[in-house]
């Protein structure tokens, strides 16, 4: 199975900011419906079908862009659930850019782009 990832960016300077970006949408949500909030509840808050907020973990990539992946190595992102969680992200609109990738495809985009040969290449 191929593991898929979101791509995103937005104007936050840190992976904490991006993060909280993220979770805050979510757990404001969750409070409007139970009235109250607690860190284990981030296992519980499901962003998309099959995809709990605790899940997701966000990595910065370069200035403002940042990889959503699955925390859960025994629980990757599938295609259709990482479209589900970038539709949940574009309601939120937290982010400028929402991007669904296969995470090789990810992974090889930003060590193109890093590379101090890939303008000469």
């Amino acid at each position: 199975m191929r593991e898929y990832c979101l791509i995103v960016e937005g104007a936050y300077l840190s992976e904490t900011e991006a993060e909280h970006a993220l979770r805050d949408p979510f757990i404001e949500d969750w409070v409007e419906q139970t009235g109250h909030f607690k860190i284990h509840n981030m296992n519980e808050i499901q962003v998309t079908a099959g995809v709990t907020l605790g899940s997701l973990g966000v990595v910065m990539l370069d200035e403002r862009l940042f990889e959503i992946a699955s925390a859960d190595a025994a629980h990757p992102l599938t295609e259709l659930k990482a479209k589900g969680v970038a539709e949940a992200l574009k309601r939120q609109d937290m982010f400028d850019a929402v991007e669904v990738k296969p995470r090789d495809e990810a992974e090889e985009l930003i060590q193109d782009e890093s590379s101090p040969d890939s303008e000469s290449e």
